[in-house]
């Protein structure tokens, strides 16, 4: 079995599965484990991650009118890597490799397996876990994973029964800000939290500080996509640019978080259960787990003039 995995969900749960030595390549942002940085890199994107988030957005809705591709797919060494699983998703063309990038794919690999990620749930990730097993001759591995990780969510349900629901929005993009969709809404739920702009299985959407200031969240969860909690930590002094965003109630309370997103939140795999753990105990502190996330105050935000710099 030769596995091509062109993004980091899919990694993530192939070396979960005990399948890494059986990866013979990933894109350029498979970076857990650290074994996974070793294989060959199949992926690369087009856009320039290290400009501000506003430059970011631009630069992604430009080539999504254009009809162009956010990430560009290395058919030649996959030939040469010769894989007979190719691991993709179905659900999100900005994220990773999209479904309409996997068709010349497919043509150029004859015989190859392609299996499709396609979660917008929780539940949804757990059945990719069996997706991806079975395809690669192990499904008793992903049952067994799926088993664990479903034990996982409902243990973290039981830590927080009976709490009071707090009012939460969750950002995965700061300029211009985005509503974190899909699965996040409902980790808020099962972390025994309430939503307040996000709906469970629905895409992120684009809004404005001044609308998530409307919808007045006790607790703010910043998680940018593709992005480490200390990458968005460095971002910081986007948001001291934005008026709407320093009037939040929950930052004047102290109630705002940076959350490592790549780690537990952007990415379909089993690391969903350690974000779930994470807004369980930024909600409901002394429920028993650790809040893998820094909080975020008004002191720590620097001068709006720095932003956009060099």
């Amino acid at each position: 079995m030769r596995v091509a995995s062109l993004l980091p969900s899919a990694t993530e749960i192939l070396f979960a599965l005990g399948l890494g030595s059986q990866v013979v390549a990933t894109s350029h942002e498979c970076d857990h484990p650290a074994e996974a940085r070793l294989r060959p890199r199949v992926v690369r994107t087009v856009v320039d991650p290290s400009r501000p988030s506003q430059e970011v957005d631009r630069q992604v809705r430009e080539l999504a009118s254009a009809g162009r591709p956010v990430f560009l797919v290395d058919l030649q060494q996959i030939r040469t890597l010769r894989p007979t699983v190719v691991v993709t998703q179905a659900v999100c063309e900005v994220c990773a490799v999209g479904p309409c990038q996997v068709v010349p794919l497919a043509d150029a690999l004859p015989g190859v397996r392609v299996v499709r990620l396609q979660a917008t749930s929780l539940e949804g990730v757990w059945e990719d876990v069996l997706r991806v097993a079975e395809a690669c001759g192990v499904p008793e591995r992903g049952r067994a994973l799926a088993s664990q990780l479903r034990d996982a969510v409902r243990a973290v349900t039981a830590a927080v029964a009976g709490r009071p629901r707090l009012r939460v929005a969750c950002v995965e993009w700061l300029d211009p800000p985005y509503v974190a969709g899909h699965w996040v809404p409902e980790m808020v739920w099962r972390a025994g939290g309430q939503d307040v702009m996000g709906e469970p299985g629905r895409p992120s959407w684009r809004t404005t500080w001044s609308q998530v200031d409307g919808a007045d969240p006790e607790v703010v969860v910043l998680m940018p996509c593709g992005f480490s909690l200390e990458a968005a930590w460095d971002r910081r002094a986007e948001l001291a640019a934005q008026p709407a965003f320093l009037g939040l109630r929950a930052l004047r309370h102290g109630s705002v978080y940076v959350a490592d997103a790549n780690a537990h939140f952007s990415r379909p795999g089993p690391r969903l259960v350690e974000g779930l753990q994470t807004l369980a105990a930024l909600l409901h502190p002394g429920c028993g787990f650790q809040p893998l996330a820094r909080r975020l105050t008004l002191q720590d935000l620097p001068a709006a003039a720095t932003v956009g710099e060099g």
